[in-house]
């Protein structure tokens, strides 16, 4: 059969609009298409391959648990789910584990979690969810009303009810809205899809406060910001807060799909047997793979690695900007990082990214106004040069039209 970006209209439902690039082979940070044309990958997977593709220590992890056992039911666990778990918990705040298979399935867990506990806890009246405008959360229903983005969750029905949503890095709007009713708050602890936005540390540690004053949980939601992504191995430890529950995926498998929700013994205790599940969540496959990510990643040198190479890029967007004169700045922490267009190319993220693709580039948008970069933690330095140079031809082309 020929595979074709044709044969994607034939077959798949429209609700992607995908390049006309196929990749067919990785290797670390580095990509080839069908034609063979080579690709620099700064976009990672939407900041899912955090060591790059086809690292070593993923395809060995992959090939041996293949060659034992690949799933199970929860009926009974498994060894690479217990070690990977027992390290999450010893690596963070975090006394308990749920698996799942994605972002949007971890949030829906301590959604569901946040609820449960202060019903059981303070009553049915504490039931409100407070969230951030522009915020993301993934797309089932309840995690996408959460999210604060109305055109992602209009058009389904009805929604649920007591979410409501306030300007992140806004104190005083967020104090106005939280009371003794509200029974959770979530937040990213830097908004990914909503322009790549830092927390000032008066808001973050105010939202903590805050959540304390009204026995509300605060969870982060860390798919995104985790595992090393920031130079952390969760961004809430560079911000000295800590939350009650934690979401992360993403780069957890490494480019393998699975996700995990962490909490305090204390909450976790009001999941009891029967009143959540997953039939892939902590199959031996994804949790023997993300074992061997979360353990390279979890070390002095790569962590210190990405805060090298969010410099290099830094440096590098700032000499391109001195030369073009497009970027009104460049957000972001680690390997995070959002080059917000400025008034003269304001709206044109996509340009930027289909200029990238041209010339052998992956790039990403946060938005409209905002081209996005989160590629692996352990790019090669020679390889951010060159996507750096692929880059500014990228730039080259969108101002000189």
């Amino acid at each position: 059969m020929q595979v074709t970006r044709e044969l994607f209209n034939d077959v798949m439902v429209p609700n992607y609009n995908p390049s006309e690039v196929i990749p067919v082979r990785g290797e670390g940070s580095r990509v080839w298409d069908q034609n063979g044309k080579e690709f620099i990958d700064f976009a990672g997977g939407i900041a899912v391959n955090c060591l790059g593709h086809c690292h070593p220590a993923l395809v060995n992890a992959l090939k041996e648990q293949g060659e034992k056992i690949w799933h199970l039911s929860n009926v009974m666990t498994n060894e690479p789910a217990l070690r990977l778990a027992k390290k999450l918990t010893d690596a963070t705040f975090a006394d308990k584990v749920y698996f799942a298979n994605s972002g949007a399935e971890a949030n829906e867990a301590a959604l569901k979690l946040a609820r449960r506990w202060a019903l059981d806890v303070h009553g049915e009246q504490k039931n409100q969810i407070i969230a951030f405008n522009k915020g993301f959360h993934g797309r089932t229903f309840f995690t996408v009303t959460v999210g604060g983005q109305a055109a992602y969750s209009d058009g389904f029905g009805p929604k649920p009810a007591a979410i409501d949503h306030c300007d992140y890095n806004d104190l005083a709007a967020f104090e106005a809205l939280i009371s003794d009713n509200t029974c959770a708050v979530m937040m990213e602890p830097l908004q990914g899809e909503g322009g790549i936005i830092s927390p000032t540390s008066e808001f973050i540690k105010g939202v903590r406060a805050l959540c304390d004053k009204h026995n509300a949980l605060l969870i982060f939601d860390e798919v995104q910001t985790g595992v090393g992504r920031t130079g952390d191995l969760y961004a809430y430890q560079g911000l000295g807060v800590t939350p009650d529950i934690l979401t992360t995926a993403k780069a957890l498998g490494g480019g393998f799909p699975i996700g995990a929700m962490i909490t305090t013994a204390s909450i976790a205790e009001h999941l009891k047997v029967g009143t959540h599940g997953s039939t892939y969540g902590g199959n031996p496959l994804a949790c023997a793979v993300a074992e061997a990510a979360f353990d390279t990643v979890n070390s002095e040198e790569v962590l210190a690695g990405v805060k090298e190479r969010e410099q290099l890029l830094r440096d590098g967007f700032a000499a391109i900007n001195e030369k073009y004169d497009v970027f009104s700045e460049v957000r972001g922490k680690g390997l995070l990082l959002g080059a917000v267009l400025n008034s003269k190319f304001e709206g044109r993220a996509r340009d930027f990214l289909v200029a990238s693709t041209k010339h052998g580039l992956m790039s990403l948008v946060a938005g409209t106004n905002v081209v996005r970069f989160t590629p692996s933690l352990v790019i090669p330095l020679e390889d951010i040069k060159e996507g750096l140079a692929r880059f500014e031809k990228a730039v080259a082309d969108v101002v000189n039209g």
